[in-house]
């Protein structure tokens, strides 16, 4: 490796043209770590509002921007043993994916899928960390189940509908076009809702209530949610793009017997997200290996466009996950 490296950081809080190209150290890997020379790196809303000043870095993490990433262990440092240089990972990434080279835990690497790509790996960690802890871990969802998820054409979206379809859930989703809904149908939904024709309350309603949500709208959306929910049913939240204060009646928890919770995965120590590693190649990777379940690409850029990227992030014009060529 060399000593120093390309990379995008934030020069202040700002839109995307504040990302901007720069050199910096390539990090060492310290114990328990590995360094990897990154091919693509996921862009994810994460991204987007750190940005923004309003999602700042764990303690210890790089200040660079980039939450998952695909390429080559370039180094490994002491006490790893399950790996070796030149092994083709994908990785969860605690911050620093803009960047030729990312230092991360061992344990939250995972390999790349049978048949699939260094670009489609790159797509894979965050939603799947975030999508599997949430919906089956945390949110409990079973077979045969209502599972509705907003946002169904996003990377999170894309892929909890397929992950629940898969594990035997009947699938609900909203998005904002006829072209997003019949991806969603395609890739397993049930049902998917142009939230701008039709209420998805309504028609969850006329279903018996969902069993499950996971939502990352927030806003009006949470009381809305609460109605959709069949009595016992439990809502899940990973995100707020539209603000995570509302006026909700908590009668309805009690006396429906609801379940609201909800979680981030970034703050989560390294052993939360190495149990969740290791579930996600127990149960999970198989169906990647076998081509049952598989990431939807959005568009490739270039690392020093990143912040043509995230432009596009915010539009919610894109299907699928955006990743930078690196």
């Amino acid at each position: 490796m060399t000593k120093t490296m390309n990379a995008v950081e934030i020069t202040q809080p700002g839109g995307p043209e504040v990302l901007q190209m720069t050199q910096r150290p390539v990090p060492q890997p310290r114990v328990g770590e590995v360094v990897i020379k990154v091919a693509y790196a996921g862009v994810n809303r994460p991204d987007a509002l750190q940005r923004a000043g309003a999602y700042a870095p764990p303690v210890g993490a790089s200040d660079l921007p980039g939450l998952e990433a695909s390429g080559e262990i370039a180094a490994i440092g002491a006490g790893v043993s399950e790996w070796a240089v030149g092994d083709a990972v994908c990785a969860l990434l605690p911050g620093g994916g803009y960047a030729e080279y990312v230092a991360t835990s061992a344990a939250h690497c995972l390999p790349v899928p049978a048949g699939m790509d260094l670009k489609e790996a790159a797509c894979l960690p965050e939603t799947f960390f975030t999508v599997w802890s949430n919906v089956f871990q945390r949110g409990g969802l079973k077979a045969g189940e209502r599972f509705l998820v907003h946002g169904g054409s996003s990377g999170i979206g894309t892929t909890a509908i397929q992950l629940a379809n898969v594990f035997g859930a009947r699938v609900f989703t909203t998005a904002g076009s006829d072209e997003k809904c019949a991806v969603c149908t395609d890739l397993g939904a049930e049902r998917a809702i142009n939230y701008r024709n039709d209420d998805f309350v309504e028609v969850l309603r006329g279903e018996g209530g969902a069993n499950l949500i996971l939502d990352m709208v927030g806003g009006d959306y949470l009381p809305r949610n609460v109605k959709a929910l069949a009595d016992d049913g439990r809502l899940v939240q990973i995100a707020f793009l539209q603000g995570p204060k509302v006026t909700l009646n908590f009668a309805q928890m009690m006396m429906r017997r609801l379940t609201i919770t909800g979680s981030t995965l970034r703050p989560q120590s390294v052993q939360a997200k190495a149990d969740i590693a290791a579930a996600l190649r127990r149960d999970v990777w198989p169906l990647l290996d076998a081509g049952r379940v598989a990431p939807v690409m959005d568009s490739s850029y270039a690392l020093a466009d990143a912040a043509a990227a995230h432009a596009h992030m915010e539009s919610s014009t894109h299907i699928g996950k955006i990743v930078l060529e690196v």
